[in-house]
């Protein structure tokens, strides 16, 4: 067991700590959760969690709500901006965070990291310490941020969805076989508040494995993308509770096309149960989809502590 299976195995605890850690956000001012890498489909899934909890909410690349932040919100001024950060140290982040404070809106820092850079020039900060062994890839502080980001707009987290989390990422381990392993295109399909959690699953086989993946909007993957599925695509969808007959109804055509299905929460060629509503689903499969990423990676003879090209921090001159 590599050091980067060790912390996605004992990121649990820490989850546990910061259950309750923080309050629901008071403001009424337009969300704007900004991000790069995964803070940023951190960002996508918790923009979804708040539109649908009646809080408007838009999420934005950290570089882009930087350097135009007027073509995603008008009045980009008057707004709650939440940014995203493991390190706190992320130059566009922090660029983000300290531009839109010094123009009037509301800057609050979510991360691990209470005393960075990033914290130092917000006006509020949501934190709770993360596994000291975490290196390149993140693992547990994501999980940590998306845990403190639901809180934020007010979602109660039980003790029941760290077990729940646990036993998916144990059972899908246990699931995994080299006619899965051994695939060369993965693709990760999830909706409404699920598309980030898609999207960060994929970046993660990606930069652990550096195997092709691409993340769908289920019912989009029919226009276009389903051309590249065969006998050597795996798709992993991520099943919602009000959209499971149709995600399920796609999910028979990519098999009939080659592709081998993992079904989180619905049918697949593995079929694995999460024992959470729609509103909990997110946090609890997503270590599910950091060990699927290692357990690719590590079918390749490929090291996550050093992935190839990456840092754990992006600092720019």
């Amino acid at each position: 067991m590599n050091t980067t299976e060790k912390v996605i195995r004992e990121q649990f605890p820490f989850w546990e700590k910061a259950l309750g850690s923080n309050t629901a956000i008071t403001r009424d001012d337009v969300l704007v959760y900004v991000g790069c890498g995964t803070s940023y489909y951190l960002a996508m899934s918790l923009a979804a969690y708040a539109n649908n909890a009646g809080r408007r909410a838009i999420a934005v690349p950290g570089a882009e709500w930087l350097n135009r932040p007027s073509f995603f919100w008008p009045d980009w001024k008057n707004t709650h901006v939440v940014a995203i950060s493991r390190s706190g140290e992320t130059t566009e982040t922090v660029a983000a965070a300290k531009m839109s404070r010094e123009n009037g809106a509301f800057v609050t820092a979510l991360t691990v990291e209470a005393e960075s850079s990033l914290a130092k020039c917000s006006d509020d900060v949501v934190a709770s310490p993360t596994h000291s062994e975490e290196g390149i890839v993140m693992s547990v502080s994501a999980s940590l941020m998306l845990l403190l980001g639901l809180q934020m707009i007010g979602h109660k987290i039980p003790a029941s969805a760290v077990a729940s989390a646990k036993k998916l990422a144990d059972a899908l381990d246990a699931s995994l076989s080299k006619q899965v392993l051994d695939r060369s295109h993965f693709v990760f399909l999830g909706g409404g508040q699920l598309f980030g959690m898609a999207a960060e699953g994929a970046l993660k086989l990606m930069e652990m494995s550096q195997v092709l993946t691409q993340p769908f909007h289920p019912l989009e993957y029919r226009h276009g993308p389903i051309s590249l599925v065969d006998e050597k695509t795996a798709a992993v969808m991520l099943y919602s509770t009000d959209q499971k007959d149709a995600e399920a109804k796609l999910v028979g055509e990519l098999q009939e096309k080659g592709a081998i299905v993992i079904g989180l929460g619905g049918p697949g060629d593995i079929e694995l149960a999460v024992e959470a509503d729609l509103s909990l689903a997110a946090l609890v499969i997503l270590p599910a989809l950091q060990m699927l990423g290692e357990r690719v990676a590590q079918s390749r003879g490929i090291d996550t502590v050093s992935p190839r090209h990456l840092t754990k921090v992006v600092t720019l001159v």
